[in-house]
C-alpha cells in the first residue's frame, strides 16, 4: 500500500468500496479512529480491539485494503467523467442531511446538488402505475417546479420518471438518487431523463461508480431521497410498496407526507388510501403542498388536452356539475352523484386537461 501519501478524503473514498460497508459502518470506524484516514490505515490489532467489525468483516475489510492504489486511480479519474466527490466534512455537502445519524459518510453526484435554500419534494410512486398515476406525476411534478420547488425523487420505471419528465418539460431542475452508480442509468428506459438531469439538476449516489443496481440498495436510497426534502408526495403505492418505504423514513425524519388519493378497490391506491386514513395529507392540488411550503400558487394556463365530446363518463358527469363560480369538492361529488374518488379522480383529470382549475381550498371552476 502507499498509505503515506493518502490524504482523508481518499481514505474516505477507498471505505466506500469495502464490500458490506455503509454509512453507519464508515461513522463508526472514524468516530472510533479519529479520522478516516486512521480508520483505512489501522492495524489488524486495532481492528479487532475495536469491536465494530466481525471477523469475517475484519477480514474482507483487511483484504480490501490490497486494492487501494486502484481505488486512488479511480479518485484521481472522477473529474474526467464528471463525477464530483462530496464528503460529509465538504462544505457543499447537504445541510439537510445533518440531523440525521444514518446520513451518507459521501455523495457522488453528476451535474448539482439541490440548493439549501430551495424548497424541496420527493414524488415517488409505483412501478407499474396507471394512466392517472403518470399524469398526475407530471401535473404536480411541472407546477410545483413553476412555482420554484426541487423536485426530487427516484428516476425508476413508472410515477418516478414521470415527476422527473414533468420538470424537464417546464425547463426546471431535477434530482434523482439513484440505488446505482451515478455513471450507470437504471432503467434504460429513461436514459433522455437521465441526460437531461445532468444539465438541467442532478444525479446523486452513496453507491461508488459503476456500482449495478440491487433490491437490497433502493430502501437505502429512499432515505436520501425524503432527506432531501421538505415533504413527501405518495402517487399511486400498493398497500406493500417500496414508496411507502419512502414515507415511513420521511415521517420518522419529521417531513410531512402527501398522498394522492384513489379508488377503494383499487390496489395501486391502496397505500395512498392507508396512508390518507394514519393521518397523511390528501393531495387535492398543487396549493395543498406549496400552502405548507409557504409559497403562492399561481396558475399558468395550459393548452386543452381533450375537448369536452372525447370525455369519457365520470369526467363528463364532473364537468358538467362545474361552473364558472367556484365550487367545492363536496358540492361537485354531490351534484354528479359519484363517490368522493372517483369525483378528485375527474377533477383531476379535467384539470390535467385545462379545462378546469383549483382556486384553492377544494374549490374548483371551469377554465375561462
Amino acid at each position: 500500500m502507499t498509505s503515506s501519501t493518502l490524504n482523508d478524503r481518499e481514505a474516505l473514498y477507498c471505505l466506500c468500496h469495502v464490500p458490506g460497508f455503509g454509512s453507519a459502518t464508515i461513522g463508526s470506524l472514524k468516530d472510533t479512529f479519529g479520522t478516516y484516514l486512521s480508520a483505512w490505515t489501522a492495524k489488524e490489532q486495532e481492528i479487532q480491539k475495536a469491536g465494530i467489525l466481525t471477523e469475517r468483516r475484519a477480514e474482507v475489510f483487511l483484504k480490501s485494503r490490497e486494492q487501494e492504489s486502484t481505488w486512488r486511480r479511480e479518485f484521481a479519474g472522477l473529474d474526467s467523467k464528471k463525477i464530483r466527490f462530496v464528503a460529509e466534512c465538504d462544505p457543499d455537502y447537504p445541510t439537510r442531511f445533518l440531523p440525521y445519524k444514518n446520513r451518507p459518510a459521501a455523495l457522488f453526484v453528476k451535474g448539482t446538488l439541490p440548493e439549501n435554500e430551495v424548497p424541496a419534494v420527493a414524488i415517488v410512486g409505483a412501478r407499474a402505475c396507471t394512466e392517472y398515476g403518470k399524469e398526475a406525476a407530471g401535473f404536480y411534478a411541472g407546477e410545483l417546479a413553476n412555482a420554484g420547488v426541487n423536485v426530487i425523487s427516484g428516476m425508476a420505471a413508472g410515477v418516478d420518471g414521470f415527476a422527473h419528465r414533468g420538470a424537464i418539460e417546464r425547463g426546471k431542475p431535477t434530482y434523482a438518487v439513484l440505488g446505482c452508480g451515478v455513471n450507470v442509468c437504471y432503467p434504460r428506459e429513461n436514459y433522455r431523463i437521465f441526460q437531461a438531469m445532468e444539465e438541467n439538476g442532478g444525479i446523486l449516489s452513496e453507491f461508488v461508480p459503476g456500482t449495478r443496481p440491487a433490491a437490497m440498495n433502493f430502501p437505502m436510497r429512499n432515505r436520501i431521497i425524503s432527506a432531501l426534502s421538505d415533504a413527501v408526495i405518495i402517487i399511486e403505492a400498493r398497500e406493500k410498496s417500496g414508496s411507502l418505504i419512502t414515507a415511513d423514513f420521511a415521517l420518522e425524519q419529521g417531513k410531512e407526507v402527501f398522498a394522492l388519493p384513489g379508488r377503494a378497490n383499487d390496489p395501486l391506491s391502496g397505500g395512498c388510501n392507508r396512508l390518507i386514513q394514519g393521518g397523511a395529507n390528501m393531495l387535492l392540488h398543487p396549493s395543498d403542498v406549496l400552502e405548507y411550503l409557504g409559497l403562492k400558487y399561481e396558475r399558468k394556463l395550459t393548452i386543452h388536452k381533450f375537448s369536452q365530446n372525447r370525455l369519457a363518463k365520470n369526467e363528463n358527469l364532473v364537468y358538467a356539475s362545474v361552473d364558472s363560480r367556484p365550487r367545492h369538492l363536496e358540492e361537485v361529488a354531490a351534484s354528479c352523484g359519484l363517490s368522493m374518488p372517483e369525483c378528485m379522480e375527474a377533477l383531476l383529470k379535467l384539470e390535467l386537461a385545462g379545462l378546469i382549475f383549483g382556486t384553492g381550498n377544494q374549490y374548483y371552476k371551469k377554465a375561462e
